[in-house]
């Protein structure tokens, strides 16, 4: 959802994307569940730490196939989207015909609407890469656990990104109305509900919505390693579910603890 807020207080700090998380209060830590999965994929942390030549694109039938790939080939497409150096993949006819009788995406992005923040420009991806979820402030709901399931257990995809961003409407809106007690229309205020256990109280002004921005990705991301199914597979190495940000300013993808 889009706001006119002012640029948030450390937009830019980070080098490269997914090097590694902000600070951020009000987050939930997952368990040794998580880290059990991680075990598995340790390139998540210093492996996108130092800068790399951008990779190549994955043609069809070179799919990520690990939870590592995976995260590897967003942070390279989101490096080409930074210096506007993007490839646009998977857009010829060929590749619509492949398309046409199967898809195997390598990722799941569950993002805002915002309209700032296509998952497949900010990642550089094209046809049938990406099974990108957009609500508003990454709201879950049944259909959108459903659709992220789906992906996952369906289609075998190794990696969901939470994916929320710097200036969020949705965030600003629910910390708002909090403070001043009022009720937003319609089925906005449900959205204002959800985000709400991840406010982050300790900050003012500005500096709480951007805070609570970090802390809602960490919130929607415990709840989707929580649901049975997806633990199951964290649990054995097969997926990953990582918080992540996405800066307005100068168009970085960070993690999210």
């Amino acid at each position: 959802m889009k706001t006119d807020s002012a640029a948030h207080r450390g937009a830019g700090r980070e080098p490269h994307p997914f090097a590694g998380p902000r600070p951020t209060t009000g987050g939930t830590v997952r368990r040794t569940l998580l880290r059990t999965a991680l075990t598995g994929a340790a390139a998540f942390g210093a492996g996108l730490g130092a800068a790399r030549p951008a990779a190549a694109a994955p043609t069809q039938g070179s799919r990520p196939e690990t939870p590592a790939e995976a995260l590897e080939e967003l942070a390279a497409g989101n490096r080409r989207w930074r210096a506007c150096r993007e490839r646009h993949p998977h857009e010829s006819l060929e590749i619509r015909r492949t398309l046409a009788t199967a898809q195997h995406p390598f990722a799941v992005v569950l993002g805002c609407i915002d309209s700032r923040v296509p998952p497949e420009l900010v990642f550089d991806q094209g046809l049938g890469d990406l099974m990108t979820v957009r609500t508003a402030g990454e709201v879950l709901d049944e259909a959108v656990l459903g659709s992220v399931a789906y992906g996952v257990l369906e289609l075998g995809i190794p990696l969901v990104v939470v994916l929320g961003h710097q200036s969020c409407g949705a965030v600003r809106a629910a910390v708002e109305a909090e403070q001043s007690g009022s009720h937003l229309p319609a089925h906005i205020q449900y959205l204002a509900d959800q985000i709400g256990p991840a406010i982050d109280h300790s900050k003012e002004g500005d500096a709480r919505i951007d805070a609570t921005v970090d802390a809602n990705v960490s919130l929607v991301r415990s709840k989707l390693e929580a649901e049975p199914d997806l633990a199951t597979r964290i649990a054995t190495g097969k997926l990953a579910i990582v918080g992540a940000r996405y800066e307005l300013t100068d168009q970085t993808v960070h993690r999210v603890r």
